[in-house]
């Protein structure tokens, strides 16, 4: 193999592993905000339900409108 090859096959290298580590940091950065908008998911699901279990009617009588 002559020494141009070898020098070409090297900077692909070096190129392609520059790649990898690029696409890898992103993937992680995605992950974090995955995470994190999963837990504000999480946050207000619980805030919604929080608010619909209080406003719910307990006996009949909450159940009329309030102009009676």
């Amino acid at each position: 193999m002559n020494e141009s090859r070898l020098t070409e096959l090297e900077a692909k290298l070096a190129f392609a592993e520059d790649l990898l580590d690029t696409l890898n940091q992103a993937v992680i950065r995605q992950q974090r905000q995955l995470d994190s908008l999963q837990e504000q998911f999480r946050l207000l699901h619980r805030q919604v339900r929080d608010s619909q279990s209080d406003t719910e009617p307990t006996t009949p009588r909450d159940e009329i409108p309030p102009h009676y």
